[in-house]
């Protein structure tokens, strides 16, 4: 019992430390493993572990292959997680490439790794190629912290992120493919063992996948499910698509979650972002379980066979030209800059499918006695640890180095999606601008994307928010709603994260009466409410510009906006088209040239007419 607490607290702490630090948990979790572990038999008076993730005859949590059942299990879940953010419309201008990086990509480091194990630790081939396929993976759960704290172009944070997660199947697809190498033994039949095998986790894995996903749909819109059941008849369906998909095919159910997961996320599912948050609180506290677990479970000797210059070599080898290598050659043609390739070559960290599956995998192989199989283990996790290890901290550096590294952040976040942040949000689109609206209106957020505007249902109140990489580039924050206290709230949580270079909100109507106490961040002017703005936009729902000769001109147009309900300044505009927000005093004191344009809702100026 002592134990089992001590892993969930531990677990804890450590990712609550990786939130402060800014690090992936991955870092931590493995390094409080290592030490109530292996390293915990270096120090304890009987030379035992602290934890003892499989039961030895004395002491242990798991019975034989318990643990595995359970990291199994684990790794559904969060894969399934992963696969539910996965949207198609994030990939219209990366699609090649994510393709290529999970199949060409794949093929390099399978490859590569492959020949580079064998020659300098002298492992035969199936071992080396066996280590190669466990290495294919970058996980999301590693990757997603790195880039949360880094501000991209959003193409290369969609990359990884998309990478992270497919390439998961992949690489288990792969790994299986050569332990049943190793199982079958070397001759004629493995050819047709392989093809079936590999025909079989293709066949049941999308099948059961797309089947569920449609099944769980279907009970979800007939509400068939009561509200307070959906989050846990939703988990346990993943259970039973994952184990079901894996008695027809062994290790099918990895790539069954994901196909799920993928088929769900990209559904319009009412509940769906509840379903989000409670399956990302679970895959925080798997993540932090399993990774203490396996690290724990690694022993001292595995860790002695890694002391030599082979294991630093291996890992240069794996980290500074396959990896380069295989993204290098997945981007060729692509829209992508040599610079971004670089970054995306750089990182590639791995996660939890790669230590869960070589912990299994490696356990099976070192009990049917098959030389070099006590390599597989300490040999992915040297990987895993490594380039956690690396990219965690370089990551950033590495970013500012070749130039991805976006040093004023331009996108423009809106906090909700009516009519009036709608035609806002069009104009700032079709004047180049990231423009991204958010709303837990799913009606609002579909009207939004109807008009080609990138829009996202989200609940202000949740975290999930600042966890979402897509969001790296806001620079803006501009609340619009027609409720004060959550334009007020959405202000005061993200003006630091998307509201660097400005944060705005709408005047109330008692601040609008008040003008001595509006407040700094009152945006467009201290007139004009939500419902002042919701009437000019419905009947004058355009927004036009007016080009201005210097700065009276301006002050002058803003003073008739005040006195005019049907007009309402929004943007200033100069002569290279950048748009400046106006806020409700002008204290931005902008310096006003010939060729500036007012930017503004509503109807166009009387007087403009006659100057013509």
């Amino acid at each position: 019992m002592l134990e089992l607490a001590g892993i969930i607290i531990l677990g804890i702490i450590a990712q609550w430390v990786a939130w402060r630090l800014k690090l992936p948990a991955i870092l931590p979790l493995i390094l409080i493993g290592l030490l109530v572990g292996p390293i915990a038999t270096l120090y304890t008076e009987d030379g035992a572990k602290l934890i003892e993730p499989i039961w030895n005859g004395t002491k242990g949590l798991f019975p034989g292959e318990g643990l595995y059942y359970f990291v199994s299990l684990a790794i559904s879940i969060i894969l399934f997680e992963g696969g539910l953010t996965l949207k198609r419309s994030e990939i219209k201008n990366v699609g090649p490439v994510i393709t290529k990086l999970i199949t060409l990509g794949s093929l390099v480091t399978f490859l590569g790794a492959g020949v580079a194990a064998h020659y300098i630790f002298g492992l035969s081939w199936q071992i080396s190629f066996l280590f190669s396929a466990l290495i294919i993976v970058t996980g999301p759960t590693v990757i997603t912290p790195i880039l949360r704290n880094i501000p991209l172009k959003k193409d290369i944070s969609t990359v990884l992120k998309w990478e992270g997660i497919l390439i998961d199947p992949i690489g288990a697809l792969v790994a299986v493919l050569v332990f049943e190498f190793i199982s079958v033994g070397e001759g004629s039949g493995y050819t047709q063992t392989a093809l079936i095998e590999f025909g079989k986790i293709l066949l049941f894995g999308t099948t059961f996948g797309f089947t569920f996903a449609h099944a769980l749909a279907f009970a979800i819109k007939k509400n068939l499910i009561p509200h307070y059941l959906m989050n846990v008849v939703s988990l346990s369906v993943v259970l039973l698509v994952f184990v079901e998909s894996d008695v027809f095919a062994h290790e099918s159910g990895l790539l069954a979650v994901v196909v799920m997961g993928m088929v769900l996320g990209n559904m319009n599912l009412p509940n769906l972002k509840e379903l989000l948050y409670f399956k990302e609180s679970l895959s925080v506290l798997l993540i932090s379980i399993l990774f203490i677990l396996l690290a724990a479970n690694i022993n001292i000797s595995d860790l002695e066979l890694l002391m030599n210059w082979k294991t630093a070599a291996l890992f240069a080898i794996v980290v500074f030209i396959i990896r380069p290598l295989g993204v290098f050659l997945s981007t060729n043609g692509s829209a992508l800059k040599l610079n971004e390739k670089m970054f995306i070559g750089w990182v590639g960290p791995r996660g939890i499918v790669a230590a869960g599956i070589a912990s299994l995998f490696g356990s099976k192989l070192l009990a049917k006695g098959e030389p070099g199989a006590e390599y597989i283990t300490p040999l992915v996790f040297m990987i895993v640890l490594g380039t956690v290890l690396l990219n965690a901290t370089t990551a950033r550096m590495f970013a500012k180095i070749v130039g991805v590294f976006l040093t004023k952040s331009e996108g423009i976040l809106i906090i909700g999606a009516s009519k009036v942040s709608r035609l806002i949000g069009s104009y700032l689109r079709k004047n180049s601008r990231h423009v991204v609206l958010i709303d837990n209106n799913q009606s609002n957020v579909n009207k939004a994307k109807a008009l080609g505007i990138e829009a996202m249902t989200a609940n202000i109140f949740s975290d999930s928010l600042t966890d979402n990489i897509e969001l790296n580039d806001m620079g803006f924050l501009m609340a619009l709603t027609g409720n004060s206290d959550i334009n007020k709230f959405a202000i005061d949580k993200f003006k630091k994260q998307f509201g660097e270079n400005g944060a705005f909100r709408l005047v109330n109507t008692d601040e609008m009466n008040d003008p001595e106490n509006n407040p700094e961040e009152g945006l467009f002017s201290h007139t004009d409410d939500f419902i002042k703005l919701t009437d000019a936009a419905r009947k004058y729902p355009t927004i036009n510009e007016i080009e201005l000769t210097d700065k009276n001109h301006y002050s002058g147009l803003l003073e008739i906006t005040k006195a005019d309900n049907d007009i309402i300044p929004l943007f200033l505009k100069d002569t290279n088209g950048d748009l400046k927000i106006i806020s409700a005093f002008g204290k931005e004191n902008y310096d006003v040239q010939e060729g500036y344009k007012l930017v503004y809702l509503g109807k166009v100026f009387d007087f403009v007419a006659e100057d013509n």
